[in-house]
């Protein structure tokens, strides 16, 4: 089994604040059913616009805060979902089935999240038995 980050990708109405309608959160909230039901949802919610976020900047020991909205709506993500799923297909024919999260076309990115093990290389003193610690792993 794998973890999976769901992201929706953001809108002009995401990022305006428009919620969704309620026949589209209805048909959510069966897809998010159907997702529990099947054993593979991990967490999922919907993020508020970024305008109410910031940015922290990294530059060497230089941080730098950049306060919302950031203008790049195609890169921005409105909404995300956790999964456990085993492979790559899986998830992408679960997507293929949710509902489309805005009017006119959208984009769901699928990506696969790292686990302890990925680290194997790394001594258990470090990020790999860090985060097995973490996890309350032996």
């Amino acid at each position: 089994m794998m973890r999976m980050m769901v992201m929706v990708r953001a809108s002009r109405d995401s990022e305006a604040g428009i919620l969704p309608t309620g026949q589209l959160l209805a048909e959510m909230g069966r897809f998010n059913e159907e997702l529990v039901k099947a054993g593979i949802l991990l967490a999922g919610e919907g993020l508020q616009s970024s305008a109410k976020g910031a940015r922290v900047r990294f530059s060497g020991s230089k941080r730098t805060v950049i306060a919302g909205p950031f203008a790049e709506t195609g890169e921005l993500i409105a909404g995300f979902w956790l999964w456990q799923v085993r492979s790559l297909d899986e998830a992408i024919e679960w997507v293929r089935r949710c509902p489309n999260p805005f009017d006119g076309e959208s984009e769901i990115e699928i990506r696969q999240v790292f686990e302890a093990e990925d680290f194997a290389e790394a001594p258990a003193s470090g990020l790999r038995g860090q985060v097995s610690r973490l996890r309350g792993e032996p």
